[in-house]
């Protein structure tokens, strides 16, 4: 736990002249200054408490959430791509969160992508000067084919990053949508660039400019809330369940045959033999099953309804209650 006197984490007597950063993200934290003499549990508690401001911050951005969630429904819809686009633990976290969609939602790894500063090496060591690299980050985007219909987000927890902000430069010039995900208030000159500023200011960290933590949570929520949002629109979902999975492995083969059977109150055997029949998706085998049609109709029907199961099947998802 803490040490019980609270004093020995005050502010020392000798103050020396203080350099504040105009970076949210770079200043240090009244509270955790004194956090090398903690034990660890005294850790965990202050990093705990810290962590309770993420939600809170993210909460603020609802609305600019929601309408990045409105322009990557529209961006697909269109045949666009999303594109996330960041250096560091804020590259990591596009690439992570783009990496999941396919298994999640059945969807082509072209359709949400992520670009990390220092390319492939730069997920599991640093590159070091690879977010100052300007004309770089104009070649990735150049190499992915990012064009008009597209939407591409910049990540950058500090707000500042150099390749981020010449990303969506590069990316507003051949007519994409844009966006930004921040913790610390953007420059002008960046917010110039994006369409969509979504701006959670997490505060400054537990280890002074060690962005992995709270910015790096407050990124990760929101950017599961653009892509989770974006594909419920786009009806990978019935009600709360995951009907476009592809069942890539034994534990996504089993999620596949349970939906099933629950959805369309089928037996294991029954579900399997369903899916089978319906190639392996869930949301085909639904729509057989409800409506009593093979697998050449059920996908005509979807298609016709924009891939939402409630256009084509009138009965909700079974209730968990």
């Amino acid at each position: 736990m803490y040490p019980a006197d609270r004093a020995q984490f005050s502010r020392p007597a000798h103050v020396p002249h203080k350099v504040v950063d105009p970076r949210v993200t770079e200043r240090r934290n009244p509270r955790s200054q004194q956090i090398d003499l903690a034990d660890p549990l005294g850790i965990v508690d202050l990093m705990n408490a810290e962590d309770q401001d993420v939600p809170r911050a993210v909460a603020t951005q609802r609305e600019r959430i929601a309408e990045a969630i409105s322009a990557a429904e529209s961006t697909f819809r269109g045949g666009g791509r999303l594109f996330y686009v960041g250096a560091g633990t804020s590259g990591r976290l596009g690439v992570l969160d783009a990496s999941e969609c396919p298994p999640t939602f059945g969807t082509d790894p072209e359709m949400v992508q992520g670009i990390i500063a220092g390319g492939t090496p730069a997920l599991t060591s640093a590159q070091e000067g690879a977010e100052d690299n300007l004309e770089q980050a104009r070649i990735d985007l150049t190499a992915r084919g990012v064009r008009a219909g597209d939407m591409v987000v910049g990540i950058a927890a500090s707000g500042t990053t150099p390749y981020v902000r010449v990303a969506l430069e590069h990316a507003k010039s051949v007519g994409a949508r844009t966006a930004i995900v921040a913790c610390s208030p953007p420059p002008p000159e960046t917010l110039a660039h994006a369409d969509i500023p979504i701006v959670a200011i997490t505060g400054p960290e537990v280890v002074t400019g060690s962005t992995r933590l709270k910015a790096g949570t407050a990124t990760k929520l929101i950017l599961n809330m653009i892509t989770t949002g974006a594909m419920i629109r786009l009806g990978k979902t019935f009600g709360n369940l995951m009907v476009d999975l592809r069942a890539t492995n034994v534990k996504l083969a089993d999620r596949s045959e349970r939906i099933v059977a629950e959805v369309c109150a089928l037996s294991r055997p029954d579900a399997r033999a369903l899916l089978e029949r319906a190639g392996g998706r869930v949301k085909i085998a639904i729509v057989m099953n409800a409506l009593g049609v093979d697998r050449a109709e059920a996908e005509r029907k979807l298609a016709d309804a924009g891939g939402v199961i409630r256009r084509v099947v009138s009965a909700p998802p079974p209730s968990v209650e």
